[in-house]
C-alpha cells in the first residue's frame, strides 16, 4: 500500500471519526433537556458532553495537520441521524432506560474507533496523533467503569 494510500485511509477515518463524535453530542444534547427528574444521571451526561467535545477538538486539530477538513456532508447526516435518535427515544415510556442503553453502545463504538484510528495515524507516520487518540480510548473505558461502578463478573475489558 502506498504512502499516498494509508494518508486518504488516515483522513477518512478521522472524518468518520468526527462525524460520530458529533452525533453522540448531538444525541446526548438532546437528552439532557429530559433528565430533570435523574441528575445524578444528567451530571454524568454534561461529564461526557465536555469530554466529547475535547475529542472533537483533537479530531480538528489531526485533521489540520494532514490539511483536511470536517466532512459537511457526513457531519449533517449523522447530526440528523442522533436527533431522530434521541426523539424517538423520547416517545418512548422507559426513554431513559434506552439512552442508557444506546449511550454504553455508543462508548464501546467509541473505543474502537480511537483504537483503530490509532493504529491507523502510526501507519500514517503520525505517532503523536496516535498517542492522542488512545488517550481518547483511554477516556471512554474510564467514562465506562465511572459511570457503572466497577467490572462486575462478566464484564469484558477492551483494553
Amino acid at each position: 500500500m502506498a504512502s499516498t494510500d494509508i494518508g486518504m485511509i488516515y483522513a477518512g477515518a478521522l472524518r468518520n471519526t468526527r462525524a460520530l463524535e458529533k452525533q453522540g453530542l448531538e444525541q446526548m444534547e438532546r437528552q439532557l433537556s429530559g433528565l430533570e427528574r435523574y441528575p445524578d444521571y444528567a451530571a454524568v451526561l454534561r461529564r461526557h458532553v465536555g469530554t466529547t467535545k475535547g475529542q472533537i477538538d483533537r479530531l480538528d486539530k489531526a485533521l489540520e495537520a494532514v490539511g483536511e477538513s470536517a466532512s459537511t456532508l457526513k457531519e449533517t447526516v449523522t447530526s440528523v441521524a442522533g436527533s431522530i435518535g434521541a426523539a424517538v427515544h423520547a416517545t418512548a415510556q422507559d426513554e431513559t432506560l434506552k439512552n442508557l442503553y444506546a449511550g454504553y453502545a455508543y462508548q464501546y463504538d467509541q473505543v474502537a474507533a480511537y483504537r483503530s484510528l490509532a493504529v491507523i495515524a502510526e501507519r500514517a507516520g503520525k505517532s503523536d496523533h496516535a498517542s492522542a487518540f488512545r488517550a481518547s480510548a483511554d477516556e471512554e473505558m474510564k467514562r465506562r467503569r465511572g459511570d457503572r461502578g466497577p467490572h462486575r463478573a462478566g464484564d469484558q475489558d477492551l483494553s
